[in-house]
């Protein structure tokens, strides 16, 4: 679903997209040698616990091919990515928390109802951005809810 939404997004801007898959350790690094082939102006890792597992790893690559990427957890942008917009993970923990509070209480888990996160966060690191060559602009500086300087 969520290549599905990239593709729509991309194609109504008229990006050219290019979708290219990693699903173990070594494919990541095989990944970016084919990006650097591509020449990719950016990179968009979407949310997999694989890419979570792996962010050092990840963000290292991107900034050592000069790649700018986004993604999906503010946990990339610690360790030095570009920027960052997902779910914010205290609420996501926070609802998985109350869920398991009442499964214990005897609710049965097909009985509650699917909840998708409210809070999305903007992460921005401009330590990064200027590594990269790449000036932000003030307004998206603005709408973030954390700027690393």
């Amino acid at each position: 679903m969520q290549v599905n939404d990239i593709q729509i997004a991309a194609h109504s801007v008229g990006q050219e997209l290019n979708i290219l898959n990693a699903s173990t350790i070594r494919d990541i690094d095989a990944t970016f040698a084919k990006l650097v082939q591509m020449r990719a102006d950016a990179l968009l890792v979407a949310a997999d616990p694989i890419f979570f597992n792996r962010a050092s790893q990840i963000v290292v690559l991107a900034t050592r091919h000069a790649i700018p990427a986004l993604y999906s957890r503010r946990e990339f942008v610690a360790v030095g990515g570009l920027m960052s917009y997902g779910p914010n993970a205290d609420e996501t923990y926070h609802t998985a928390g109350v869920y398991a509070g009442r499964i214990l209480k005897g609710e049965k888990p097909g009985d509650l109802p699917i909840q998708l996160p409210t809070k999305y966060e903007l992460v921005i690191n401009l330590k990064t951005a200027k590594a990269l060559g790449l000036d932000i602009s003030p307004m998206l500086l603005a709408r973030a809810d954390e700027v690393i300087e």
